[in-house]
């Protein structure tokens, strides 16, 4: 059975839109101005070697689609070949080399999609998606990049929920200029 595990850059006030920028936001590409040295580094790429499987939103598919397929190292090579997973009700196709749209019921389609795949499924960026994933209890892990910096502005990680949502911290640790790695389970 898959589990599904967020993984987030965001601010110390919650904003996660636009990171690595490609987005018309004006701190887009926030996260380049804060180093997160060798130790933050080798913490993506392991996550990333250790994914089965990427499932996103419709909008940072789009922005992954666009930007990745052109690039080779060994992040990018998992990136470009390991399955991916969009959920969108307005995609009607993929063209990224391995991805499949998920349409219908996101609780249904992620639920099943849990069933099918063995080992990580990685959610990056997908706001919309996560917001879902958090309120429906399918998040199995949640893996957060705090950059020490407050935006003021820019689209949030968390949204209202019906009810709270209580987390245990299995682990933390800082990189780089001050990066804080948190790692939440339910």
């Amino acid at each position: 059975m898959g589990r599904i595990v967020v993984t987030e850059f965001v601010s110390l006030d919650g904003v996660m839109q636009a990171p690595g920028g490609g987005e018309e936001f004006k701190h887009a590409g926030w996260t380049f101005k804060i180093g997160r040295g060798e130790e933050g580094n080798k913490f993506k790429l392991d996550e990333t070697l250790s994914s089965a499987a990427l499932l996103l939103g419709r909008v940072t598919y789009e922005g992954f689609a666009a930007a990745w397929p052109s690039m080779k190292n060994e992040f990018a090579d998992k990136f470009n070949g390991m399955p991916k997973y969009v959920v969108s009700s307005t995609l009607k196709k993929a063209t990224w080399n391995n991805s499949t749209v998920l349409q219908g019921n996101v609780v249904e389609e992620v639920s099943k999609l849990r069933q099918k795949v063995n080992g990580d499924i990685v959610v990056h960026g997908s706001a919309r998606l996560v917001q879902t994933l958090v309120e429906h209890d399918l998040v199995d892990e949640l893996r957060l990049m705090v950059f020490p910096v407050i935006l003021g502005t820019g689209k949030r990680l968390f949204g209202d929920t019906s009810d709270k949502k209580r987390l245990r911290l299995t682990d933390s640790k800082t990189v780089g200029d001050g990066v804080a790695i948190l790692i939440y389970q339910p």
